[in-house]
């Protein structure tokens, strides 16, 4: 194994202190981790994602093609995040959408089965299963209600706030596909806010 890769693998099992030795050295022996490149798939429309992704580097677009063809953003995901259709990925369903990597990336992989057999060996891995669809959650309630509550320009200034790192990570076509605006829209929005 390389060593950032066994510097990956640590760090994402810090998050686990709760667990016993013998739970850990479960977690420890299902995981594995792939290098991905830039504009790779780590899953596809139409695929069952049978993997969650945890991405130690690198990041992804989570999109999806309307009926007219075009690509919709609906996501981004970074470091310390995991890459996932969830609803489709705990039902083992097709996902609708795409997962690309916007970077090369290294993620950490458990495998659907991997993560039931952690569930029923061990009832306190339950508890973990319920905070990633508690951050999956949220994370997709954000962006309902901020096309439901907030303007354009309220939606941009949010993601400004929120993810600062990312703004030089993601091109403005992808970005203005995020926030549900034409690209010129954006940059009329940038230029408004670049002149207070």
């Amino acid at each position: 194994m390389k060593p950032e890769h066994q510097k990956y693998l640590e760090n994402y099992l810090k998050q686990f202190s709760h667990l016993t030795a013998e739970e850990l050295e479960l977690l420890q022996s299902q995981l594995s981790i792939k290098e991905y490149g830039q504009k790779e798939f780590f899953f596809e429309s139409g695929e069952v994602q049978t993997t969650m992704g945890y991405v130690s580097k690198g990041l992804l677009r989570r999109y999806y093609i309307n009926d007219k063809g075009k690509s919709i953003t609906t996501g981004f995901v970074k470091e310390n995040e995991y890459a996932t259709d969830y609803p489709a990925f705990i039902r083992q369903k097709p996902s609708k959408y795409h997962m690309e990597c916007l970077e090369p990336c290294t993620i950490i992989l458990l495998s659907y089965k991997d993560i039931q057999q952690g569930y029923e060996q061990f009832k306190s891995n339950e508890r973990y299963g319920r905070l990633i669809a508690e951050q999956v959650l949220t994370i997709q309630t954000d962006r309902t209600e901020s096309f439901l509550f907030e303007t354009a320009e309220e939606r941009y200034l949010n993601f400004v706030k929120n993810h600062p790192e990312l703004l030089n990570r993601v091109s403005l076509t992808h970005l203005s596909s995020f926030l549900g605006i034409e690209r010129q829209s954006l940059s009329r929005i940038r230029s408004k806010i670049a002149k207070k």
